[in-house]
């Protein structure tokens, strides 16, 4: 995956440790309302919350009888799609993979029927992977939720990149097969959640 000269990541650091170290106007009066102050944990959680509804949206807009759609199907003159991910399995894929990255900074044991990054075999239903989808992005709602400014810098178990790359990595990956989907889609005639009401 390529890196652009400054990383979310970084990006997202360097906003989340500025607004924590921002005091509040004292100078205020009563009656206007502060907004809530930005945090580690809030800043975090708010990327995995617009990741998480951008790849579910995209997901649920998909109807089940095209779930196993690839772009092979298409038969496109001198394509290059042969043995690409379906639909269904990107969408199994961002949900093992936020498993294998986010489990790095909860603890928590992988689902038992997740072998490798296409996500479990037994798991075949929209319904299913849906749900298997929602039940990845708690855990990355469960690993934002233990960093603090003392462990985000600390490497988890055997991973060799930090809790707070880690809580990141996932919102990265996420959004790279997001655009993939949504390519699906529009292969489809299905304008992606995002797109409708917009003019493209």
């Amino acid at each position: 995956m390529t890196q652009t000269p400054m990383s979310l990541a970084s990006a997202v650091l360097m906003f989340a440790i500025t607004a924590l170290g921002q005091s509040t106007n004292s100078s205020a009066s009563a009656s206007q309302t502060q907004p809530t102050q930005a945090t580690l944990v809030s800043v975090i959680d708010r990327e995995i919350s617009a990741v998480e509804k951008q790849v579910t949206d995209a997901a649920e807009a998909m109807p089940e009888e095209k779930f196993n759609f690839s772009p092979e199907s298409l038969k496109i003159s001198g394509d290059d799609y042969k043995g690409v991910r379906t639909f269904a399995v990107q969408v199994k894929h961002v949900a093992a993979s936020n498993y294998f990255i986010w489990s790095n900074i909860t603890g928590d044991p992988l689902p038992a029927n997740l072998k490798d990054g296409n996500g479990p075999d037994d798991v075949k239903t929209k319904a299913d992977i849906l749900k298997l989808l929602a039940d990845s992005f708690a855990l990355g709602h469960r690993a934002a939720a233990t960093l603090t400014l003392e462990n985000m810098l600390e490497t988890p178990g055997k991973s060799k990149s930090t809790r707070l790359r880690l809580a990141f990595f996932g919102v990265e990956h996420a959004y790279n097969h997001y655009g993939q989907m949504v390519e699906y889609l529009r292969m489809n005639g299905i304008v992606p959640p995002a797109s409708q009401g917009k003019s493209d």
